[in-house]
């Protein structure tokens, strides 16, 4: 898909148009692909595995990246610091898995594993396990590491062969875009959707404080990320921010993001105080075999930490990663996603996704 028509069709998913209304018949099968689906879960003709622990579902209705990574991140360092044991199961995007799942725990590599689970290994020393079939997944890192009492679900909130004790969806400031469903709109499921999760975290750009939620209503609560000290991905050496746009402003400063959204961490940026020359926005989960940045002038290149799992092996001296943490707007969000988990030890009753 070309640049150009990327950014078409992603305005049409967002405002609407002409290519939204002639793409609208194939989303009339989606939603029967959707129903059907859920009904055969529902009514007992597909089954849904049941762990014999808890499971959370970070996932989202939107196509591509809102910023679930951040939030499995924060939940998993969340659980343990309540005393839980988290593990993580992911589909290992863009990685060719065979019938056995990989699993593995500290710094694993984003070839072998995908991006996002080496980045949140990386960030939490959670054991990981991939596989598209999250059932696997999970029954391979409960073998592998059985003191693991609670999985978190990278994604895979559509994926209902894996039943879950809490769903929490994770949303950006395109919301529900157009509010059609795929291909004329961005939804994977109707909007609806939102109204049968347990929590639904909106990604914001600053310190915004959302409206409670009424009554029957899922809990809401807003998140925006605040930039921390970066590292240069061949040295290792760290440098704020301001350290960096004061020593390279003259020689220029880029940005570049293979994310869902990259204009968002764009801005992330900017609010930091940075002045960037050159952004470069690449497409979500960009591999990095081969360098974006030959045509890059700058003297320093500021990346996501989700890339620089990726492209350190570029040896490109002018790279530097840039982690973001997540801030929310109720303290007590992760108090209230415990509370809803079974006691430990205690085997969850078995039923379907909700």
């Amino acid at each position: 898909m070309s640049q150009a028509f990327r950014a078409v069709l992603q305005a049409q998913w967002q405002h609407g148009g002409w290519l939204s209304r002639l793409l609208s018949p194939l989303s009339f099968l989606t939603l029967l692909a959707v129903q059907a689906k859920r009904a055969a879960y529902r009514r007992g003709w597909r089954q849904s595995y049941r762990a014999p622990v808890p499971v959370i579902v970070v996932g989202n209705i939107y196509v591509g990246g809102t910023g679930k990574t951040p939030v499995v991140i924060a939940l998993v360092q969340a659980l343990r610091e309540r005393g839980w044991t988290p593990g993580v199961v992911s589909r290992g995007y863009g990685v060719k898995i065979g019938n056995h799942p990989r699993t593995g725990q500290g710094e694993l590599a984003a070839e072998r594993f995908g991006d996002e689970p080496a980045l949140i290994s990386h960030a939490t020393n959670a054991p990981i396990s991939i596989h598209p079939d999250r059932p696997r997944a999970v029954r391979t890192l409960l073998s592998a590491f059985p003191t693991v009492d609670v999985i978190v679900a990278d994604d895979g909130l559509q994926h209902l062969a894996l039943a879950r004790d809490v769903e929490i969806v994770v949303q950006d400031g395109r919301g529900t875009g157009n509010g059609r469903l795929l291909p004329a709109g961005p939804l994977r499921e109707p909007a609806t959707r939102l109204r049968q999760v347990h929590a639904v975290v909106t990604n914001v750009d600053g310190p915004v404080p959302i409206a409670p939620a009424p009554p029957g209503e899922p809990y809401r609560v807003s998140m925006w990320m605040e930039p921390g000290a970066a590292w240069n991905l061949r040295e290792g050496t760290l440098r704020t921010l301001w350290e960096l746009q004061a020593d390279y402003a003259s020689a220029g400063i880029a940005a570049a993001a293979g994310i869902g959204n990259p204009e968002r961490f764009f801005a992330t940026l900017r609010s930091a105080g940075v002045s960037l020359n050159t952004t470069v926005p690449l497409p979500d989960h960009y591999s990095y075999a081969k360098s974006p940045f030959a045509s890059v002038k700058t003297g320093l290149i500021l990346v996501t930490a989700k890339d620089a799992v990726k492209c350190s092996g570029l040896g490109d001296n002018r790279l530097w990663a840039v982690p973001v943490t997540p801030h929310f707007s109720d303290p007590a969000f992760f108090d209230r996603i415990v509370e809803r988990l079974p006691a430990r030890g205690a085997q969850a009753a078995p039923g379907s996704p909700g």
